[in-house]
């Protein structure tokens, strides 16, 4: 199976795997349409309307043993009339070009822009002061040397993370001597 697009033709061709050979073709004129169908209750099958050169059609049922090839499926077919959409638009916009639009400062208009630096404060010429604050490393210090705990509540909340078993007397790891 092959979706071609030419222009402003959409047509499904269904091919034999190994020879080439054409089976029939779907011709899409619009889309959603009743050449291709998707089944109400799957998204992986689909009924489409096989046309010959007299005239003559007939629906035939296809299915995709894959989710992603019936999307892919249906993304092609739906691109090309996006495309097609969006074509026919430009050549709108080329007919009837809309009326330029002077975006030029007026005489003795000014713009005013802000601008912070990297530390957070105002440029040259602001009024505000600029924020100090403390940083948080996110790591509490040890309690003092020779503190008893005798439950994980009175460990803290670290501890509780963590995981630690507590023990009968807490002697803190790192001590500064």
């Amino acid at each position: 199976m092959r979706i071609v697009s030419k222009s402003e033709k959409c047509i499904i061709r269904l091919e034999d795997k190994i020879s080439g050979q054409l089976f029939g073709e779907c011709p899409i004129e619009e889309w959603p349409s009743v050449a291709v169908e998707t089944v109400l209750d799957s998204c992986r099958y689909f009924v489409i309307r096989l046309m010959d050169p007299s005239g003559r059609h007939a629906f035939i049922g296809i299915g995709f043993t894959d989710r992603g090839d019936s999307f892919d499926f249906n993304v092609a077919i739906a691109d090309h009339f996006k495309w097609l959409k969006q074509s026919k638009e430009l050549e709108k916009e080329d007919e009837n070009p809309s009326p330029a639009v002077n975006l030029a400062l007026k005489e003795g208009q000014t713009i005013t822009i802000k601008l912070k630096n990297n530390a957070g404060g105002e440029r040259r010429g602001s009024d505000s002061k600029p924020k100090t604050s403390t940083p948080f490393t996110g790591i509490l210090p040890p309690p003092p040397p020779g503190v008893k705990a005798s439950s994980k509540t009175e460990l803290g909340p670290l501890y509780r993370l963590v995981g630690l078993r507590c023990p009968k007397t807490f002697r803190p790891l790192l001590r500064s001597d």
